[in-house]
């Protein structure tokens, strides 16, 4: 009989706090035996398990939360421009006593039918497709398509979205010697930008020459390992003078991991599962250097490594103790062994801020050397982190180890506080034997990328976890960084170096200069309190690019609710982590990334992977497919659907009013002015489909123009297309529609011989043609409204304006108890006279004029970009066939 005591459900999936009882002895249970949800069963043929949550109590349920429902800003003022057509409404009905509807809700319900065919070619797009990972863009919702066209702000995550999450190892220091050539990405746009010396240059840690270009090229092809020093490779360490730290060094390497190797029954090749992809460039670079992990068990790890005295490979056996796991107290990992020769070492891995502090003072024999080699890895967009070991006694591990396995077994709230100060007893006094260095390269197109978006006057800031150091080059190296200056606000007082950064940037605002701000975490938990967060928005918003280091996934979350909420721009919020989802979730779009390439995953990082792209509005493989979503797709929804809008209103407007007018003129008898089927059909069949063309498939420039010009998104981010100017115009121009129609048909037709027997018009011919001058209004305004024609548009609009005709002739078949005003008025009356079709050539025109006339003067005395990019490519085509003419006649010549 065996029993579990545990803690109560909560959302932690990283943790866990229980305690099996047995036979009267006690086992303590961590996550490292928790399976959760699509966890994989590998490396044994069966496990006993013991369900302990199910339903809503097990942890992924208590991590789902109700998806936040998002708008985007035009659907947002389209409740403003209904509440002000319905005042109108009101107002018209109190003036008239009399009521009609524009049925406005039923074309938006359609724009979701346009919506969801716009997500099709975003889906659909071989240019977002990554090859890699034969993964597409997938978007997840239709209600921002057109959002994706007014991003302001883009908040950023670094590693796996800006970067591969590839990590390699490519540089160490041990026992105060740099080892390892090449020059880094970040090292690389450095020298670009600076311009000090070419790629060639010396190593700065070495006077052997750099290898050009990526170290690869040099004949290694291992994923994890692009490492070149002959001095340790191939067995050469032994000759160094410090032999016995580099052995030491790539032992704790090989053995201070949770790595599990898989060897290939056909091959005999052995292949890692590693939490994380550190860990698995650490094992595989320990492997390359001559120390291989291939078995492990719940006890103990077995090495295949070279022995520096016989100069042979030999297995050694290390007995697991105890596993330390990495806590974000620590910020470090240690395992206690012992060795074959029964010494007991305790071996460590962890971050320079922890790890510096628990040396002994023999142990700091290589700090001074490691500090430099450090900084210098850092500044070179390298992940740093520091190994050390520390031997330890028999009674001193039994005494601890005792303490220890109490707070292990521990069922409380605190017990990991209570094992983080046990291990903070033992992890004390050691000895530092080096760093490594771990390049994680930036992801392909990424520089690009950014440099367009920021041509697009996007502005983007990276939240990342990474130290200040690295985030700062990565941010060269991504085209960010090429800045006069940078205020690091992480020192003294934080308040006042927003006072003092703001002055500076303030006296400088007539000088070409730009300044990036990058603030750390600690920093952030200050700035973005009440008293300090608007001085830290107008620093942030005053500078070209925003580095957060070090920052928590809370904090990314709350810096991007502080940019939505307090700037008019949209903000898009882009990564590819399980910390990433509250950034995603809080930002108006959240974009997911749902391919990493060439990434060996760990159940960890594929479970984040999932949440962010579960969390996401739109899915992509790659940094730089973010260049095409925004500028190209973007850009084509946000015309798209502030162009239909518009027409939605104009097109309800004009027909409306002619309502209106009609009763005004018949004194408000009820005298109807058409059809009630003409009413009825209007917005669904003689006016619906254009729509389609227009919000669909409009296209004022090419996507290659639209990438090639990214400052044609400008117009998004201002809002120009559905601004209240640019609404009201429309407004206007269904107005002044009505008014020409009406009046230029009541004008032209009544008191005149309309039928052969010198009948005069009368309600039933003069509401078919009214009605057939606004169809052909209507339909011939979005005609000039688009831009890009195929024979669809074409289809769609010429259609609607014969399906009228056709309606009315069928309709007027029927009898006259069924067609009622409409009985035989086209056959026998509209089509045989000529001021029927003379009236509706005329009034088209008219109605059409005013629009034609702003557009030709706007194009040509106030254009907007798209117009001088057309004017621009006409002007060239122009050029083009005069110059062929000219080469025509001199060949007739000839």
């Amino acid at each position: 009989m065996a029993t579990i005591k545990c803690e109560d459900p909560n959302d932690n999936l990283y943790s866990f706090v229980g305690t099996l009882h047995h036979n009267e002895k006690e086992y303590p249970l961590s996550p490292r035996q928790i399976l959760l949800r699509d966890s994989k069963l590998k490396n044994t043929e069966f496990i006993y398990g013991v369900v302990i949550f199910t339903g809503h109590d097990t942890k992924v349920m208590q991590n789902a939360l109700d998806p936040p429902s998002k708008r985007s800003k035009i659907e947002r003022r389209m409740d403003k421009i209904v509440y002000l057509l319905f005042s109108m409404l009101i107002l018209i009905s109190f003036i008239g006593s009399f009521f009609f509807g524009i049925e406005t809700m039923r074309d938006f319900r359609g724009g979701r039918f346009r919506r969801s065919l716009q997500i099709i070619f975003i889906n659909q797009d071989q240019d977002m497709y990554d090859g890699e990972t034969k993964r597409p863009a997938q978007a997840r919702t239709s209600n921002l398509n057109e959002e994706l066209g007014q991003v302001g702000y883009i908040m950023s995550d670094k590693t796996g979205t800006l970067t591969c999450n590839l990590m390699e190892f490519v540089k160490c220091s041990i026992a105060g010697v740099a080892y390892g050539h090449g020059m880094t990405e970040v090292e690389r746009a450095l020298t670009r930008i600076t311009g000090d010396g070419p790629l060639e240059a010396v190593d700065t840690l070495s006077n052997l020459p750099r290898y050009h270009g990526d170290t690869r090229s040099s004949g290694n092809s291992i994923k994890g390992f692009n490492f070149r020093d002959e001095c340790i490779m191939n067995g050469q360490w032994v000759n160094e003078p410090h032999s016995d730290v580099i052995q030491l060094f790539f032992q704790t390497l090989a053995v201070c991991n949770t790595a599990v190797p898989e060897r290939n029954k056909r091959t005999g090749e052995i292949t890692y599962e590693a939490e994380s992809p550190d860990e698995l460039a650490f094992v595989i670079s320990a492997r390359e250097i001559g120390f291989e992990l291939f078995e492990r068990t719940q006890s103990s790890v077995s090495l295949d490594e070279l022995d520096p005295e016989t100069g042979k490979k030999v297995t050694r056996v290390y007995k697991i103790l105890q596993i330390l796991e990495f806590s974000s107290h620590r910020k470090m990992m240690s395992v206690i062994v012992r060795t074959m020769e029964n010494q007991i070492l305790l071996l460590c891995k962890g971050a320079d801020s922890e790890l510096l502090k628990r040396l002994s003072d023999e142990g700091r024999l290589f700090e001074a050397k490691t500090k430099e080699h450090v900084k210098t890895y850092a500044e070179a967009g390298l992940r740093v982190m520091l190994i050390a070991y520390r031997e330890l006694g028999e009674d001193e591990y039994r005494k601890w180890n005792a303490e220890f396995s109490k707070a292990k077994v521990n069922v409380t709230a605190d017990r990991i506080e209570k094992m983080d100060e046990v291990a903070d007893k033992i992890e004390k006094d050691l000895f530092l034997l080096g760093a490594t260095a771990i390049e994680d390269k930036l992801q392909k197109g990424v520089p690009e990328c950014i440099d367009k978006l920021a041509q697009a006057t996007i502005k983007i800031w990276v939240l990342t976890g990474d130290k200040m150091e690295t985030a700062v080059n990565i941010g060269y190296a991504c085209s960010k960084g090429d800045k006069e200056a940078i205020f690091k606000a992480s020192l003294k007082s934080v308040k006042e170096q927003l006072e003092d950064g703001k002055k500076q940037v303030d006296s400088l605002k007539e000088c070409p200069i730009e300044y990036g701000l990058v603030i750390d975490g600690k920093s952030l938990a200050f700035v973005l309190d009440k008293k300090l967060e608007k001085k830290f928005l107008e620093l942030a918003l005053a500078c070209a690019s925003v580095l957060c280091c070090r920052s928590t996934p809370k904090q990314k979350a709350l810096v991007t609710r502080l940019v939505k909420t307090d700037c008019s721009k949209t903000t898009l919020a882009i990564g590819d982590g399980g910390n990433d989802v509250s950034m995603l979730q809080e930002a108006d779009i959240g974009v997911g990334i749902n391919g990493v390439e060439g990434m060996q995953k760990s159940d960890h990082v594929e479970k984040g992977n999932e949440r962010a792209v579960m969390s996401s509005d739109f899915a992509i493989a790659q940094f730089r497919f973010l260049e095409r979503l925004l500028l190209v797709h973007g850009r084509w929804c946000y015309r798209r659907i502030a162009m239909m809008v518009c027409y939605f209103f104009y097109k309800n407007i004009a027909f409306g009013f002619t309502l209106f007018w009609f009763e005004a003129y018949a004194s408000f008898s009820g005298q109807p002015a058409y059809n009630d089927w003409y009413m009825s059909f209007y917005n669904v069949f003689f006016t619906s489909l254009p729509v389609i063309a227009l919000g669909v498939f409009d296209q004022d420039v090419s996507a290659r123009l639209c990438l090639k010009y990214p400052l044609l998104y400008r117009e998004g981010i201002k809002n120009i297309l559905f601004s209240w100017p640019f609404i009201l115009l429309w407004i206007c121009n269904g107005v002044l529609s009505s008014i020409i129609i009406f009046f230029f048909t009541v004008n032209s037709m009544i008191s005149q011989a309309f039928r052969r027997d010198g009948q005069v018009v009368d309600y039933a011919i003069l509401g078919a043609t009214m009605y057939t001058c606004v169809v052909w209004a209507v339909n011939c305004q979005i005609a000039l409204s688009i831009n890009y024609f195929t024979w669809i548009q074409h289809f769609l609009i010429w259609g609607s304006i014969a399906f009228w005709y056709i309606f009315l002739v069928i309709y007027g078949f029927l009898s006259p108890r069924v067609s009622t005003t409409a009985y035989m008025v086209f056959v026998e009356a509209c089509a045989s006279s000529i001021l029927y079709w003379l009236v509706t050539v005329l009034v088209v025109i008219s109605t059409l004029l005013p629009y034609f006339s702003f557009r030709a003067f706007q194009s040509r005395f106030l254009p907007m970009a798209h117009d001088k990019l057309q004017l621009q490519r006409s002007e060239d085509s122009e050029a083009e066939m005069d110059h062929a003419k000219e080469n025509l006649r001199q060949i007739n010549v000839t």
